[in-house]
């Protein structure tokens, strides 16, 4: 039998972050190890539910301020690692983990240990009174993934190499491919871009992408902004980390509703800020669709 280990990061997020812990006490199959990674948040602390541990790794801030999501995944695939696991789960704080996640990802991981594996992720519409389902198998009622990413049907494997279709919210992976990968970039700080550089980077390094349709997740509802004009800053400066690694800029679709609004501009192949930094509006919308490039 595989040692399974689910890795999340967070800093708030409190409620979904409990609600993650029941959905994966409460699976098909139970995780062996639970890591937290917390970043700058003293109010995560390790907790038990339903003989499931949560043990917590704390982080502090990145050098721009900003929180360090490349940095803290790698913590936490780190620990998992040297407490003995053969398969790692990273899944992105608001999602709950539908029944059958943690055995979809321990069978394909060890069958198919050359690639990464990604799961369905379906956006939940706002709790409603009473909240979304405590028994994971209850999920699948609302099961509705992300349309811009591959669905295969439970029990269906994909190989799809397309990096830019990754990212962080759900995926599987064996440490020796871990290894191979190097994990995330930690030159990103902040939000945006590490997802589809980690994509860029598998494959520049010969390692395959793969969806697999027993893994799915629910991604509990929090108000977005549409653009996230409130991590604009991030957005430029991973951006143009991005530009020199792989000669492309990514985000385009956020960039360029940006550059509508007056806030940056393109100049010579690149996005430079238009306006002062500071506090900048944003409008908020309860949306449960993300678009392409959107990371979690």
């Amino acid at each position: 039998m595989s040692r399974v280990a689910v890795v999340t990061i967070a800093h708030g997020r409190h409620e979904h972050l409990a609600a993650q812990h029941r959905s994966l006490a409460r699976g098909t199959v139970r995780p062996d190890h639970y890591v937290a990674v917390a970043m700058d948040d003293p109010a995560i602390v390790e907790e038990q539910v339903a003989g499931l541990t949560r043990e917590v790794v704390a982080l502090g801030r990145g050098p721009e301020r900003a929180l360090p999501l490349a940095a803290a995944r790698n913590v936490g695939v780190r620990t998992a690692i040297d407490a003995g696991a053969d398969v790692v789960v990273l899944l992105d704080v608001d999602c709950l983990a539908g029944a059958g996640l943690v055995a979809s990802y321990a069978d394909v991981v060890a069958a198919r240990p050359e690639r990464i594996w990604s799961g369905p992720v379906t956006y939940l519409p706002p709790r409603r009174p009473g909240g979304y389902p405590q028994d994971p198998a209850e999920l699948a009622g609302w099961d509705d993934p992300h349309p811009a990413r591959p669905n295969p049907a439970p029990g269906e494997l994909l190989e799809s190499d397309d990096a830019d279709l990754f990212w962080s919210l759900s995926f599987g992976v064996h440490p020796r491919t871990w290894e191979r990968l190097g994990g995330f970039c930690e030159d990103y700080v902040g939000y945006g871009g590490e997802d589809t550089d980690l994509g860029r980077t598998a494959i520049a390094r010969g390692i395959g992408l793969g969806w697999v349709g027993g893994a799915r997740a629910y991604h509990q509802h929090h108000p977005v902004s549409s653009p996230p004009v409130e991590h604009l800053d991030d957005i430029l400066r991973n951006g143009r980390l991005f530009h020199e690694r792989w000669g492309e800029w990514p985000m385009t679709g956020w960039l360029e509703e940006f550059e509508r609004r007056g806030l940056v501009r393109r100049q010579d192949g690149h996005w430079t800020r238009e306006t002062p930094p500071g506090p900048t509006a944003t409008s908020s919308t309860a949306s449960t669709r993300r678009t392409k490039e959107t990371t979690p």
